[in-house]
This record gives structure tokens, sequence and C-alpha cells, in this order.
């Protein structure tokens, strides 16, 4: 009995998805609930589970082909009598109640020893940290993921460790292997040109920044802040942080915090525009820019203002190493309210961001420098200063509302020093 998979609703506000890769061939087996195929949505990629078990007859989507939900995607021959499964994720509650979303530090082990590699802190086993195509790999070479401690970034498995096992070697330790995707054949350019198809991802990021740069009037603010006690706050206990949490301390929960603190002073920061009426979002929902080789994702820290800056710290900790792994749920980048960027990681010290859409405003976090100041009474020292730059929609306030929120974001960055808790 044939069964045709279809593109299922992943989302309130998705309406179509592209077709990154399929996991699966036609002639290959699949099990119920068994990831089938990847597809980009809203800046995410999705791995789809198979709602039956069968063999993959036909495949009606290609790579790269964008469809429509509800559009066929493939034929499989299903096991008869089975009943499909949902595969739709559960759609969020418009404004649902969270509690805070940041992870406690695991608890030691007896003997201060750290949990396997896998295993969490009580003994559950966690879900192998390994890209599809080299679960593909580890099964065609009859590799059992559940003996291999990855040397990748995270502790994530890579084709090394898979291949090392299938062939009796040892895995390089500590050895970084990130997997390359394979070159993309040219498209058809002048001599001197050459073409890059674009991804599903590229596509998405276009679209929508088109769309708010062209559909709301930017206005743009910058403010400088005096951050030398923060400076020093970081410096006495990022040692015994990465101790404790097992991530850097780094000045971007800093920045998180002061800023999911003042939004709930300043609503109109926290809004989108609908054409007849402005929306206030009661809930502080903080994306946070990461680029990864794919390009840039948004993942969102719900309930930000919630959180401590250590708990900050691990949310986005967290989120940014599942975006550069691929690992982002749909949920993980949905509902955020106001955007975040870390422009000061690569050197930059100004910066004008786009809006993400349907948000009201963007601020970056520029590098930090020493630059002579006037202190006290007309005294020249060195001072750690930061530019904070504002990017806001101008149909939902006025200069003076931004100019306002700056003020006060730059205020609790240069209230924050050595005596300031982060917990």
């Amino acid at each position: 009995m044939a069964f045709t998979l279809k593109l299922p609703e992943v989302g309130e506000t998705v309406t179509e998805g592209t077709i990154e890769r399929w996991l699966k061939q036609p002639g290959d087996q699949v099990a119920k609930y068994e990831p089938i195929v990847e597809v980009n949505t809203d800046k995410v990629n999705v791995e789809l589970p198979c709602p039956v078990s069968g063999t993959l007859r036909e495949i009606l989507a290609q790579e790269g082909e964008t469809v429509a939900v509800g559009a066929p995607l493939c034929v499989i021959d299903e096991v008869a009598g089975e009943t499909p499964a949902d595969i739709s994720p559960p759609k969020p509650t418009a404004e649902p109640v969270l509690a805070p979303t940041a992870t406690p530090a695991p608890e030691p082990v007896a003997g201060g020893a750290a949990p396997a590699r896998g295993v969490s802190g009580n003994g559950a086993r966690q879900p192998h940290r390994a890209t599809p195509r080299v679960r593909k790999l580890a099964e065609e070479l009859g590799v059992s993921l559940d003996v291999l401690a990855g040397t990748g970034p995270g502790g994530r498995i890579v084709e090394e460790d898979v291949r090392s096992a299938a062939s009796g070697a040892p895995a390089k330790a500590g050895v970084a292997v990130e997997e390359r995707p394979a070159p993309r054949a040219p498209l058809a350019a002048g001599a001197e040109e050459e073409a890059v198809a674009l991804t599903g991802i590229r596509k998405t990021i276009a679209q929508r920044m088109s769309a708010s740069a062209s559909s709301a009037p930017h206005a743009w603010l910058a403010m400088e802040a005096d951050v030398t006690e923060l400076v020093r706050l970081r410096e006495s206990k990022k040692e015994a942080f990465r101790e404790r949490h097992g991530v850097d301390l780094t000045y971007l929960p800093f920045m998180a915090h002061a800023v999911a603190q003042t939004l709930l002073e300043h609503p109109y920061l926290n809004a989108s525009w609908a054409e007849d009426k402005i929306i206030l979002r009661k809930r502080v929902n903080l994306g946070i820019a990461v680029a990864t080789d794919r390009g840039l994702m948004v993942p969102v820290v719900k309930d930000a203002d919630r959180l401590s800056v250590t708990g900050l710290s691990l949310a986005m900790s967290d989120l940014g190493e599942r975006a550069r792994d691929n690992k982002l749920t749909l949920d993980d980048v949905q509902g955020g309210t106001f955007t975040l960027d870390n422009t000061g990681a690569f050197g930059a010290v100004i910066s004008k961001p786009i809006i993400n859409l349907g948000q009201s405003a963007i601020i970056t976090l520029e590098a930090i420098t020493k630059r002579p100041r006037v202190v006290g009474d007309n005294a020249i020292a060195v001072r750690s200063v930061v530019m904070l730059c504002l990017s806001f929609d101008h149909r939902v306030m006025d200069g003076h509302q931004a100019g306002y929120f700056l003020r006060d974001v730059k205020k609790r960055l240069e209230a924050t020093g050595p005596d300031t808790g982060i917990d």
C-alpha cells in the first residue's frame, strides 16, 4: 500500500520549505519515526521523521526545490495495516507562561569525575551528537555510536571517529574535524566570474532582510559606554565560571541581561507594527544572532528577563552550539521579540543592523577597546569603552523613546562592577 508523505505544518507562520537533503534514496528501507528528509524553513533545518515503515519508492520534491505546506514530498510503500504517525510538531500557544529556560550545571558524579560522554548526570543516555550524514556512515560501516566518544566541537561525533572505529584505529583525541560540504559546481558564468547557487537559508535571509528594510523606516542611534568595571568583574570571575559551568563567561550575557531588564521599562522597544495597531509584547524573548557556516541564525532565549547573567550565559551557549551543529528546532527560532547581535566578536566598533522582520528594534554590542577618557575633575585615564548601536522602526516609536532605552542600557552596563552578582 502506497503512502504519500506531505510537508506538514511546522509552524504558525511557515507556509513553505526548501528540500535541503534526502537522507534516504529510492529503494531504501525506512523505519517509522526515522528521519527521511531535511527541510529548511524559517532559517532552521528540520529533520522530518517518516510517519510509516516501508520502502521509499519515489522522491517527488528534489533537493533545492521549495514546496508549500501540504505538497507531496515522496511516495513510500508502507507496511500493510500500519497507522501513520502525526509528525507535525506541537504548535506553541500565543503567550504561554514558561519557567526560566536556563539549565543548571550538572552535579558532579562521585569522586568528582565527569559523567561519561553521551550520558547525563542521572545516568540517562543523551541523544548522539552527530549529523545525519555521520549517522548514515556509521550505519553503513556497522559502527555503533554508543561506543564512540566524539572528537568534534562540543563532543560531536564526526566522520573520522566513525571511520577510525570501523578500521580499528584509535581516533585522534581532542582533534576537532569539521565536516566540509561537498564542493558546489559553479553555475554558468563568465571566465572571470563564478555564480554560486543560493542555499535555502541564504534565500530566507535575503527575503526577510529585504522585506524589513523596505517596509520599516529604519532610524539609528549609537552611544558609548564606559565598561571598565564590567571588564574587571569578568576578569575576576571567568576562570571559576569556566571550571564550574564548562563554558566561557563572555560579555554578551551581561549585555543580554541589561537589555532584557531595560525592555521591561520600555515596552515599545519590545513591540511590532501591525498596520492599524502596535502590538506590545508581554514576554521578553531575546533573539541572539549566531554566525554559522550555513548563514546567520537567530535562536531565541525565551523569557530572558527572568534569567541571571549565569542563566543567560548557559542558555546562549547551548543555543549557539546547537545552531552551529544544525540542531536547532523550530521552537528555538520562533517567538523572538527583540534581537541582540554581538558584532564586536569580529572587531567591529560601530555598525547599523537591519531589524529582524516583525520586531521593532535590534541592538549591537561592539568591540570593547581601551581609550583615553576624561574622568573625575578633568583627569585623563585609559578606560575600557564600547559602542552600543540601535536600529529601530520609526513607525513604532520616536527618537526620544529609542534614546531613553539606549541610555538606560548604557547605565546598567556602567553600573556593573566587581561587586555585582551574576547568579
